[in-house]
């Protein structure tokens, strides 16, 4: 029997998720719309425009409401995503910049709708695990000098002597 997620992250837009959803699904492999729904006659907003959308992001859940402009993004919340080589790290920073996105430092980004993603490369949570207080410093004065995450410079960091 499919277990079902039982925490589910929702995302408050201003009237653009429709467009949110449609891109984030477009960077993301195993990404789908699960379900739409749509003001109804009377309803406070218009007919037909979208409420809220169901979405999977990597199999992931989450839902996107247009609720207005009461409330936006800040970087108190962001999605980590993991990743497992140098390619897909670049990929996603290049995809999740796209369209107005602003680069952070330390692997972090605000895409075009505002909101913050850490892209980490699985390199990084290991080399800092290392139990070698001097090595693991290396690697974090490293990172402290980026925005996107470079393996290759943090493994350098990390060997230097």
């Amino acid at each position: 029997m499919a277990r079902t997620q039982k925490i589910t992250t929702h995302l408050w837009f201003n009237g653009n998720a429709e467009a949110a959803v449609e891109f984030y699904t477009s960077v993301f492999p195993d990404s789908r719309v699960t379900n739409i729904a749509r003001w109804g006659e009377g309803g406070p907003g218009p007919q037909g425009a979208v409420l809220n959308i169901a979405f999977e992001l990597a199999g992931q859940s989450f839902l996107a409401l247009n609720g207005g402009p009461q409330y936006t993004f800040t970087p108190a919340i962001s999605l980590f995503v993991s990743c497992e080589s140098q390619a897909e790290v670049d990929e996603l920073w290049t995809k999740l910049l796209a369209g107005g996105g602003r680069p952070n430092a330390c692997g972090w980004l605000d895409d075009c709708y505002g909101l913050s993603w850490q892209i980490v490369p699985t390199a990084l949570i290991e080399l800092m695990s290392d139990p070698d207080p001097k090595a693991s410093g290396r690697v974090a004065q490293a990172l402290m000098g980026m925005q996107k995450i470079d393996i290759a410079s943090l493994r350098r960091a990390y060997l230097a002597a």
